[in-house]
């Protein structure tokens, strides 16, 4: 596994900032982040950023203005939309653009209509099978929890794996570790409530005060204040 030099999280909430900085440095990333939109381009220096991560609480404007313009001056950036405020599932999708054991090229595919994990696998393998889901949607400080499905070796061939009826139908994800090689994958959407709370303009957002009828946070700008 070549791990990168930097990654750097645009993201809203403080607690999983910070949660997920935690994790990523104490597996040995680089790792920093920051909820102040306005100053990404002054405080970090975006052409050592080899992983670009954003929250989806992110303006879609700043978004988009952020990604052209880091992609402008670090063209081998790798922008990562994350799927949900849940630590270890921004954890789990980052690894899965570190992560890659270029021996193993399975196939591995979720079939929403069966709710079961397909797998095709050229050799045997060891298997982890990982779902995530939020438990409250109530910003700034979402909440979730997590299940291990399976962690088991494999012999080559297809194989399903059904997923449990206990993971919810919304804002739910599972994540399929082949070996080293991850891949996320969504169960059930965000709810619309949670997602037309995403500000479409970041004029008046720097990322702490309210948009889009968000409340205010505190600051998390770790490349900084070092929190």
């Amino acid at each position: 596994m070549n791990q990168p030099k930097r990654i750097l999280i645009v993201g809203r909430s403080p607690s999983v900032l910070v949660e997920t900085v935690g994790i990523l440095r104490g597996k040995g990333y680089a790792t920093d982040a920051t909820n102040q939109f306005d100053r990404v381009l002054d405080d970090y220096d975006v052409t050592g950023v080899d992983i670009l991560v954003f929250g989806g609480m992110v303006p879609l404007d700043t978004k988009q203005y952020l990604r052209e313009e880091i992609s402008r001056r670090n063209p081998h950036a790798i922008v990562v939309q994350g799927l949900a405020g849940i630590a270890g599932l921004i954890v789990a999708q980052v690894e899965g653009v570190t992560s890659v054991d270029r021996k193993n090229d399975s196939e591995v595919s979720y079939d929403a209509a069966r709710r079961s994990i397909h797998l095709t696998l050229n050799e045997p393998a060891q298997v982890a099978v990982q779902a995530w889901w939020a438990t409250s949607l109530t910003p700034p400080e979402p909440r979730s929890t997590s299940m291990r499905v399976l962690d088991s070796g494999f012999a080559e061939g297809s194989h399903t794996i059904p997923l449990p009826s206990r993971i919810p139908m919304r804002a739910s994800y599972v994540t399929v570790a082949v070996d080293a090689t991850v891949h996320a994958f969504t169960v059930g959407a965000m709810p619309t409530s949670v997602t037309r709370m995403v500000p479409t303009s970041g004029r008046s957002a720097d990322g702490l005060s309210g948009g889009g009828g968000l409340p205010p946070v505190a600051e998390v700008n770790t490349g900084v204040h070092g929190r």
